[in-house]
């Protein structure tokens, strides 16, 4: 998978989502909703750049960056995919799909250490 194309694409969907929240969904969803929804595109976002990040590393020649790309985009998916749904009126049984969402993204940016270990340790 393209970590520069999936990254490009989440931030741009992250940017559609934050704009619907600010403005479709303001007026339609309680406090607590619209944070939640606030939550999922910050992840999403921060995940898209994470994503750059790893496309950028791997152009650097860094080795074993495919993993990290992967649990980004499969947890960012059922991170803030399943957070989305659930504010939007999705079925209660998504709840639990967050947290695996999130124990991906923790792995996808332990994966990025993993590949980085020992590459330019040369006083830096």
């Amino acid at each position: 998978m393209n970590a520069l194309l999936a990254g490009a694409l989440l931030g741009a969907v992250g940017v559609i989502a934050g704009a619907f929240g600010a403005h479709g969904l303001k007026s339609r969803l309680d406090a607590d909703a619209l944070q939640s929804f606030e939550t999922a595109v910050r992840y999403q976002l921060v995940h898209a750049l994470g994503l750059l990040l790893v496309g950028a590393l791997n152009r650097t020649g860094l080795a074993g960056l495919s993993p990290a790309t992967w649990l980004f985009v499969i947890g960012t998916l059922l991170f803030s995919g399943s957070i989305y749904a659930l504010v939007l009126g999705g079925p209660r049984w998504l709840g639990p799909v967050t947290p695996l969402g999130g124990a991906l993204l923790i792995a996808g940016w332990i994966a990025v250490a993993w590949a980085a270990r020992g590459h330019g340790t040369t006083g830096t």
